[in-house]
């Protein structure tokens, strides 16, 4: 069975984006290996982030911030899609993918960004993993051979 290698974007690199590649590696239908990265890497992932990763049994040590930069290498794994997961990420010229891999936005909101309790913070994360996990499962439903942007694109307003 091929694996679909699955690229998720955002600015920082703590939250969103990791949430994605661990949510594609971590897939029941084995199809995907998820990579995440940002435009300008934080220091460090998200500990509510680091937290749902965990939980679904993603392997801690891939976690790290890491620059979009690495996935434009000559050794780098080739991608098959690149989903920008942030508004900011979205708008910033990417750099050029080799493979030519097909390409989408499903925005999120930051939950970085939620004030108030832990317990308010730790809602505003999952609620980006369930959005992002009911795309996944969309996108694993689909003829992926035949896939191109435009499809990918309309996963996020069907989930």
């Amino acid at each position: 069975m091929k694996q679909y290698n699955i690229l998720f974007l955002c600015t920082h690199n703590s939250a969103r984006s990791v949430l994605g590649e661990a949510l594609a590696s971590t897939h029941q239908s084995g199809l995907f290996v998820g990579y995440s990265a940002g435009s300008t890497p934080g220091t460090s992932v998200n500990p509510f982030a680091a937290e749902l990763t965990k939980e679904m049994g993603y392997d801690q040590s891939k976690l790290r911030s890491k620059s979009w930069d690495e996935y434009g290498l000559p050794d780098a794994p080739k991608m098959d899609f690149i989903v920008t997961v942030c508004d900011n990420a979205a708008g910033e010229v990417c750099p050029v993918w080799p493979g030519n891999p097909a390409t989408a936005h499903w925005g999120f909101p930051d939950p970085s960004q939620v004030q108030g309790t832990d317990e308010d913070k730790k809602r505003a994360f999952k609620d980006v993993m369930i959005g992002l996990k009911k795309r996944i499962e969309l996108l694993a439903s689909m003829p992926l051979e035949k896939l191109d942007s435009m499809s990918l694109k309309e996963i996020h307003t069907k989930a």
